[in-house]
């Protein structure tokens, strides 16, 4: 599927539940699935910068794709990146650069979160599409 698709999907998902409570627990359910990061990329230099609650993100490239793994110490928060990941993950590094994440805010995700949350939220997009650029780089130079 692609990035498109995927965004597609979880907007149809989201479309049918109305109750933001509703849509909050649909968020920590899926950030109850998240498959645990290993325990040696919860270093100072996985957190993510500009959240508020304890971020960690590693990504890999494997037959030039990109798959990352997360975790946090807040339930929301770890929804949030689990979204992220569902939507990014496996996807060639140009694809993720240039993609749009609309779903964000078709699903109301930015504007029912508090400040902080939200600023977390453009950090771990950030972090995720400086791993993509980093990634285009290396593979540009070999």
């Amino acid at each position: 599927m692609t990035i498109d698709e995927i965004q597609d999907r979880i907007i149809e998902d989201f479309s049918g539940v109305d109750d933001w409570m509703d849509r909050y627990a649909m968020i920590i359910d899926l950030g109850n699935e998240l498959p645990p990061i290993d325990e040696k990329f919860k270093t100072p230099e996985h957190l993510i910068e500009g959240c508020q609650s304890r971020v960690w993100l590693n990504a890999e490239l494997k037959d030039g794709k990109i798959y990352y793994t997360a975790d946090s110490d807040a339930i929301i928060v770890k929804g949030i990146i689990a979204l992220l990941i569902e939507v990014l993950n496996g996807h060639t590094p140009k694809e993720i650069i240039d993609s749009n994440l609309y779903f964000i805010d078709r699903i109301g995700l930015a504007e029912n979160l508090s400040p902080t949350r939200s600023n977390g939220l453009l950090a771990m997009v950030k972090q995720m599409k400086l791993y993509a650029v980093a990634f285009n780089a290396v593979s540009e130079n070999n």
